[in-house]
């Protein structure tokens, strides 16, 4: 009772001791009585709604198998459950009588536990990732003719044409003009000028990307005067740089624009020579356009004299999902560093140099500024916010063919990647697994060669060893023209594999995914997942070599049957098309198994071989 002794109220100062214990009291009766009629209501109150619970419980749990022996009124069952999950504390019935069955204790009872599904977080995007602009994904259906591109200029119509392109395709109808809108002020944002919004554009694989930022790239350097880096493409392999940079030559051969590739093929001087000459009064640039890889492009900035990117208008991001997630180097905030000028006053032409994006007021569009835009393309961009926070971006767009997704997090290599309608595949690809055995894997690939007759085949694994085995084993094998392209070649002799490949002269191609980004091989009929990537990334863009341009193509993946259920949800929850079962009966495979043993112990040999010339 000295719990309630502690308020102090007026008046009590004033009154002697025994009445001030005798009002004391009182009030402790009266709290006392009102605490327990509380208790009281909502025993009464639980007590009613208990019949309710116990029906949806029912309805929720199967039905108990009773155990032998167990009557089917018996009483003790469920009570000795209950008794056993809650310990020793008391149940309803002990806890409302007293030890001697006198009233009922005024105590309050926990209610029990009722178990709920937690509700969904539902993601909050920002505006232009929650509302893109939705591309058309049939290339085939959607064509636009170049006339109904007005904006692009007449000698690159007439260069298309040469081409053989008559047609854009949507992600080009779409994004050429969105570009040359934000380049019809020229080089210099001005007075009640506005500087371009930042682009990132998700499209599938062999849909046009690469012309699609070429085009308006070459236009807007049309008219330029002075010779400066004014783009820059960033690519995250030596041979997809190599192949942005023939387009670029196509399309800048009938004009001054000079374009530079530095991907570390040629040596560093060698490099230098072609981006910059030194004169009287300093250096001077060589290149408008420079394609390079990450690492070769800091080695650049770092030791190259006269490299100078303050005139850099734009900065295209290849293969964007996997640029953000590795970072080589670090190579974006050195660029951006570079591209922004310092605080110097003494800096020549620090007038016309550009300051970090700020507010738009009418002091900051007084100066005239060069605008540095940046360009993202992948057929698997991320939507993660916090991913697209490190590249800076301005006031984005984002043009996309896939469908809405379900939050902003779909996965890095380290994480799950599926998320429904993910990603978006090419409409002509058809999808195929193959079940079959560790053993049999090699003989499946064989059949599927000798049987359809193929002329160009591309094959992936997870890692460079495997990739050099199967090589090894198929051309022990025989009877197919098979070749390996993987990081044990160089950069020239994985040209030249390429090469041969795209001619016709080699059948099957075993490579690991240095292969899988952006490489562009025509007339690809098959592609095999010999391995299974392990991540759905790694499969839009190994599949994505096959089916480009409109065309129509193949992919099979060699499922063991460990792995058969995993794959089979990872793409459903993708979007992707459903995937038709192909069996291979082992009768088929009976005629190849003697061929295939001998094979088996040449590629034995051969690697003990090899394994002696590595430890020698």
């Amino acid at each position: 009772m000295a719990l309630f002794h502690i308020a102090r109220f007026c008046g009590a100062e004033a009154a002697g001791p025994g009445e001030a214990e005798a009002a004391a009291g009182d009030r402790a009766r009266a709290l006392l009585a009102r605490l327990q009629s509380r208790a009281l209501e909502r025993q009464r109150q639980r007590r009613e709604a208990a019949p309710a619970e116990a029906a949806g419980r029912r309805r929720r749990r199967p039905r108990r198998r009773r155990r032998a022996g167990e009557a089917a009124g018996s009483p003790d069952a469920r009570p000795a459950k209950r008794r056993k999950a809650g310990g020793d504390a008391p149940g309803p019935s002990e806890a409302e009588a007293g030890a001697d069955g006198g009233p009922p204790c005024p105590t309050p009872l926990l209610a029990a536990s009722v178990r709920s599904r937690a509700a969904q977080v539902q993601p909050f995007l920002p505006g232009w990732l929650a509302q893109p602009s939705r591309l058309r994904r049939d290339v085939t259906e959607n064509l636009t003719p170049l006339e109904d591109v007005p904006e692009v200029h007449p000698d690159l119509q007439r260069q298309l044409r040469a081409q053989g392109i008559s047609a854009y395709f949507p992600v080009q109808a779409a994004v050429i003009p969105a570009l040359l809108e934000g380049a019809a002020g020229g080089f210099l944002v001005g007075r009640g000028g506005y500087w371009p919004s930042d682009l990132c554009v998700c499209a599938p694989t062999g849909s046009g990307k690469t012309l699609a930022f070429v085009i308006p790239v070459v236009q807007a350097l049309l008219h330029r005067v002075v010779c400066h880096i004014r783009a820059l493409v960033v690519l995250p392999t030596k041979e997809l740089a190599q192949q942005v940079s023939k387009v670029f030559h196509v399309y800048t051969d009938a004009t001054p624009l000079r374009v530079a590739l530095v991907t570390g093929q040629k040596s560093l001087a060698k490099e230098q020579e072609s981006l910059t000459q030194r004169t009287t009064n300093g250096y001077r640039s060589l290149a408008d356009i420079v394609v390079a890889t990450p690492g070769r492009l800091v080695d650049h900035i770092d030791q190259t004299p006269g490299f100078c990117l303050q005139q850099l208008r734009f900065l295209v991001i290849d293969e964007a999902d996997r640029m953000v997630d590795s970072m080589h180097q670090s190579w974006l905030p050195r660029v951006v560093a570079a591209a922004f000028r310092s605080d110097s006053p003494a800096e020549p032409g620090g007038m016309w140099q550009r300051v970090q994006p700020q507010a738009v007021t009418a002091a900051s569009t007084c100066c005239p500024q060069v605008p540095l835009q940046k360009l993202l393309f992948s057929a698997t961009l991320t939507q993660d916010p916090e991913k697209l926070q490190r590249l800076g971006l301005y006031q984005p767009r984002l043009f996309s063919s896939g469908q809405a997704r379900g939050g902003p997090r779909d996965g890095d290599e380290q994480g799950q990647e599926g998320s429904a309608g993910k990603y978006a595949f090419p409409v002509g690809l058809t999808h195929h697994y193959v079940p079959c055995r560790l053993r049999f894997k090699p003989l499946v690939i064989l059949h599927l060669l000798l049987q359809r007759k193929l002329s160009r085949v591309l094959c992936f694994t997870n890692s460079r060893e495997n990739s050099h085995r199967l090589f090894l084993l198929l051309q022990a094998f025989g009877g197919v023209s098979v070749a390996e392209f993987s990081s044990r070649y160089g950069p020239g002799q994985r040209r030249d594999i390429l090469k041969q490949f795209e001619q016709g002269k080699i059948q099957l191609l075993v490579s690991t995914d240095a292969a899988a980004r952006g490489i562009d091989v025509q007339g690809v009929e098959l592609v095999v997942n010999y391995d299974a990537p392990q991540y759905l990334r790694t499969y839009v863009h190994r599949v994505g070599r096959t089916a480009r341009a409109g065309k129509t193509g193949q992919a099979f993946t060699l499922l063991l049957k460990v792995q058969e259920r995993r794959f089979l949800r990872m793409l459903g929850e993708a979007g992707a098309p459903e995937l038709q079962r192909h069996e291979t009966p082992s009768e088929l495979l009976q005629p190849l198994i003697p061929r295939y043993e001998a094979a088996l112990s040449q590629l034995e040999e051969t690697v003990r071989e090899e394994r002696k010339q590595k430890a020698a």
